[in-house]
């Protein structure tokens, strides 16, 4: 079996982005915690189990948050705050890559 990379690859970078940018235009979204997640996640270097960890436990909690009444799931134009903190980190990208390496005994 192929050892999984630790490192964060260019989809979940690109969406930590795509929050970041959102967040400062709209002024909601995800907590200091998620803003370090996504700088973490754009510099894309090697992270540490229990950062895949902590990735593992967030999209678990909030996976619910994709079932929003206000605002919309992602939106450029009306980004619910939940949807902005899913892109910190890492959005769907970064869920699945998280799962796959929780699931691997890592």
């Amino acid at each position: 079996m192929t050892e999984l990379s630790m490192q964060p690859t260019d989809a979940m970078a690109a969406n930590a982005r795509r929050g970041l940018k959102l967040r400062e235009k709209f002024s909601r979204g995800g907590t200091e915690v998620g803003v370090a997640r996504a700088r973490q996640l754009i510099a894309q270097g090697e992270m540490e189990a229990s950062d895949i960890k902590s990735m593992h436990s967030y999209f678990a909690r909030h996976t619910v948050d994709k079932e929003t009444k206000t605002h919309k799931w992602n939106s450029d134009t009306d980004p619910s705050a939940g949807f902005i903190a899913w892109l910190l980190w890492g959005g769907d990208a970064g869920q699945e890559w998280a799962d796959r390496r929780a699931k691997s005994g890592d």
